[in-house]
């Protein structure tokens, strides 16, 4: 998947997590349960089930701060379980990347002589690209997917609404802390490990690509950081703990999974070398098959031009 369209993606779901805090938020005023479809639904089906689960959990720890070791036991289980699927993730998209910057010069020519090209030869470019990418086996719409995100956007819209519309949930704290309030301390905590997350992903990679990845990698601490100021401190907390997993994860990818993928591309490119689908060459001679249909037109309406002339003389 392209950049911007990862982007986007991230963007529209931090509008819709953002639609439904600020609708919980409203109802907040009086405490009462949200109602309606879609904040009702989220309610009955999400958040209801979520404070059940929060309560058993947090009696079952028992003490001042069983609630809030709770809300860290339920995420350290949800990131265990997306665990798997996010290394999966991992391991094709570098790998995916790292046979993107074998094909890249290929990719970078075709770029270069579509600037400019007219809408026909345009047609042809993006043929070209779509060859340079199947040739080598490689996927157009990359390899990372949203799926972990997709899945934990629900989670923080139940855990949401659970605090906020449960009394008991509401006013219980964890070292300290209230939970049913916004809490900078774990706001900040929570940034910090996301913060390292995105830095230790940035160690390896080139100059050049660290720049294209750098709006996507502020856009995590990000939202993390403005979402835990603005909401209870239990999502917060949330944030914190998921930020712990997610850290061990990027520590995992940069020092084992991507030195180990990176040595597999490399002996397999040994033995299935890239596929050349495009090189100078191709360009230079269509450039000048186009030059010499160019020529030949001219031509061809030049005596035309003339055959018409001569026909006017012998008119007159």
């Amino acid at each position: 998947m392209k950049r911007k369209q990862k982007l986007i993606i991230l963007v529209s779901m931090f509008a819709v997590l953002l639609l439904v805090l600020s609708g919980c938020a409203n109802q907040y005023q009086n405490l009462k349960a949200p109602t309606g479809f879609f904040y009702g639904s989220i309610y009955k089906y999400l958040a209801v089930p979520m404070q059940k689960l929060l309560l058993w959990v947090g009696n079952l720890i028992g003490g001042v701060n069983g609630y809030g070791w709770g809300i860290i036991v339920i995420t350290l289980v949800i990131r265990l379980i997306l665990l798997p699927i996010m290394l999966n993730q991992v391991k094709k998209s570098t790998r995916q990347t790292e046979k993107m910057n074998a094909v890249r010069p290929q990719i970078d020519l075709i770029q270069k002589h579509r600037a400019g090209a007219s809408t026909a030869d345009a047609a042809k470019y993006s043929q070209l690209t779509m060859e340079v990418y199947q040739k080598n086996n490689l996927s157009m719409t990359g390899a990372m997917g949203c799926l972990p995100m997709l899945i934990q956007l629900p989670i923080f819209a139940a855990l949401y609404q659970a605090v906020q519309f449960s009394p008991m949930l509401a006013k219980q704290t964890f070292l300290g802390v209230a939970l049913g309030k916004p809490s900078l301390i774990f706001a900040i905590i929570a940034t910090l490990f996301y913060l390292a997350q995105s830095a230790l992903s940035l160690v390896g990679i080139p100059a050049a690509q660290r720049k294209q990845m750098m709006m996507m990698l502020v856009l995590s601490p990000g939202m993390t950081f403005f979402i835990s100021i603005v909401a209870p401190s239990a999502l917060a907390l949330y944030f914190l703990a998921g930020g712990i997993i997610i850290l061990v994860q990027q520590i995992l990818t940069t020092f084992v999974i991507q030195p180990r993928i990176k040595a597999a591309v490399d002996a397999e490119l040994k033995e299935h070398p890239i596929v050349t689908v495009v090189d100078e060459s191709t360009f230079a001679t269509a450039e000048s098959a186009q030059d010499q249909s160019v020529k030949v037109e001219s031509k061809q309406l030049h005596q035309d031009l003339r055959a018409r002339n001569a026909g006017k003389q012998k008119r007159k």
